[in-house]
């Protein structure tokens, strides 16, 4: 049985859609496709996350499958064994050893990844307009980062800014943290606007107008005004988190 058989085999018993396991290793749906009908392999730092959320270890994917006095086994590992049955008592006896000693080692080891927390992951978009579904949809859209003490708790994603309108609060080229708390008069927040991703920051007048403004003044020409009966689209994202709050224009 071929490693991508085995893979998708594993993956079936676990009760593990493709999507799942796509989400877990931080690659895209298609990819995960791509390993189990061998069109392609995955990388090294891919294939250590896939042994982990697989529970298996290298053998059990890369074996070629025979039988070999009963039990099934790969070249390498029969050809250990041979060399096994040449070896006399003491040598036997001192691989023994070697071999108890890499088992209770392997199994610290073991115990000890078990015992440290599972570090959270959220998607990073590359771009504002990835950022409009609700879930991570397209695999060459976004990657998955660790949450590590740099980002606000509660983010839920993190977003890629392009161009200049938000700047200097929001450099081109930098990315923000967004969660999906309520909004409120002079946040900024990620919009789709008529199909347009935007980063802008939010106002609404008792009127029920929403004005989309840019920080950078100097492109007030990208602000966006909405008006109740404009008959235009406006969806919010989420929220972004800033440490230092924006004054409202």
């Amino acid at each position: 049985m071929a490693f991508g058989e085995r893979l998708r085999q594993r993956r079936e018993e676990l009760g593990m859609t493709r999507p799942e396991l796509a989400e877990r290793l931080g690659v895209s749906r298609s990819a995960i496709g791509n390993y189990e009908t061998g069109v392609s392999a995955p990388r090294e730092e891919v294939l250590l996350r896939l042994f982990d959320a697989l529970s298996v270890d290298a053998n059990y994917l890369y074996r070629d499958s025979f039988r070999f006095d009963g039990n099934s086994c790969s070249r390498e590992e029969q050809a250990l064994l041979e060399k096994y049955r040449n070896l006399g008592i003491s040598g036997r006896q001192t691989v023994q050893q070697l071999l108890d000693g890499l088992s209770a080692w392997q199994a610290e080891l073991q115990s000890e990844r078990q015992a440290e927390p599972e570090q959270r992951m959220i998607p990073l978009y590359r771009c504002p307009a990835a950022a409009g579904y609700a879930a991570p949809a397209f695999g060459d859209d976004y990657e998955l980062i660790a949450v590590s003490g740099e980002v606000p708790p509660g983010a839920e994603l993190a977003v890629r800014i392009q161009g200049d309108s938000m700047e200097p609060l929001i450099a081109d080229g930098s990315f923000v943290y967004v969660n999906h708390d309520p909004l409120q008069n002079g946040d900024v927040g990620i919009f789709c606007v008529d199909g347009e991703m935007l980063c802008k920051q939010y106002y609404r007048d008792a009127l029920g107008i929403v004005y989309l403004f840019s920080l950078n003044r100097q492109r007030s020409d990208a602000d966006v005004l909405l008006a109740p009966s404009g008959g235009r689209t406006l969806t919010c994202f989420g929220r972004v988190m800033l440490r230092t709050q924006p004054l409202p224009m």
